[in-house]
């Protein structure tokens, strides 16, 4: 097959101005940085104001600690937690379950995703079966992951992966059928395989489409694992908030809700910055977010 080879590029002028990157921008005009990205005032702005009338709120009110805590004693709590270890123990646990559960699902979903996309008898075959799955509520089935698992972490790892598993499977086949049929056709008249095209056309066309599944089955993933602790566990965060919960430690399960949050937004920042990486020749636009 011919060697499909991208037009040459016109060399750049010497004249062209180098793009300025975002710190170089905020050092040398913050007023302008800040009021081309509003974002950046008002999201911070938003938390402050959502603390202070929280805060101010608890007390006014004189709401018992045990019932809604005020931020500055979630910030002690958490603190403390922190300082003594006991959080981030717990925290490494959840973090390797949902991480192990989403690289699960995330092969299973592309491999399975792409036979089915490609072989359409296996997607009238299968497809049903998979759909069926999908209605099934995953949390009502983790009770039943455990008794075959254990109380172990190879239980909470499949609890995630079956959660995260179809978000993935389902972008994966939307995005293998959304192709330009062009392109296949000049495919075709190249006389490229299967194989070449799928590798060459085909998959290439589906990455934004199954980097918007792995994003959202990255934070699926921890969803999963703190279902599976909720159900059955010794370890991990979902267990701490159950044992805060049993001893009215509301300030507690507070402080691990914010670590929960600070690890979905983190992955999710991780996924994102993979996902320019790697398709890093899609057009702004043409990137999927989650």
């Amino acid at each position: 097959m011919a060697r499909l080879s991208a037009p040459p590029r016109e060399a750049a002028g010497p004249t062209a101005p180098a793009a300025r990157s975002a710190w170089a921008e905020l050092r040398e005009a913050p007023a302008l940085y800040v009021r081309n990205r509003p974002p950046v005032l008002l999201i911070p702005l938003v938390f402050v104001l959502f603390v202070g009338c929280w805060e101010w709120a608890v007390r006014a009110l004189g709401v018992p600690s045990y019932l809604v805590p005020a931020p500055s004693i979630v910030a002690g709590a958490l603190v403390r937690g922190v300082r003594s270890g006991l959080y981030l123990a717990h925290f490494w646990v959840t973090l390797s379950e949902a991480l192990l559960g989403f690289l699960i699902a995330g092969a299973a979903g592309i491999i399975l995703g792409a036979i089915i996309a490609q072989f359409r008898v296996v997607e009238q075959t299968f497809y049903p079966y998979l759909v069926a799955l999908q209605t099934l509520p995953k949390i009502a089935i983790a009770p039943l992951i455990i008794v075959w698992f254990g109380f172990g972490i190879s239980s909470k790892i499949i609890v995630a992966a079956t959660v995260a598993f179809f978000p993935v499977l389902v972008n994966v086949i939307v995005g293998l059928k959304t192709i330009d049929p062009a392109k296949l056709d000049l495919m075709r008249s190249l006389r490229a395989s299967r194989w070449q095209t799928f590798r060459l056309v085909t998959f290439p066309n589906a990455l934004p489409f199954v980097f918007a599944g792995l994003d959202i089955a990255i934070v699926f993933s921890v969803l999963g694992a703190i279902v599976g602790e909720f159900v059955g566990a010794q370890r991990g965060l979902g267990n701490l908030i159950l044992q805060f919960n049993f001893s009215l430690d509301i300030a507690g399960v507070f402080a691990v809700l914010i670590l929960l949050s600070v690890m979905g937004v983190a992955l999710h920042l991780v996924m994102q910055a993979v996902q320019k990486h790697v398709i890093f020749w899609a057009e702004p636009d043409e990137i999927i977010g989650a």
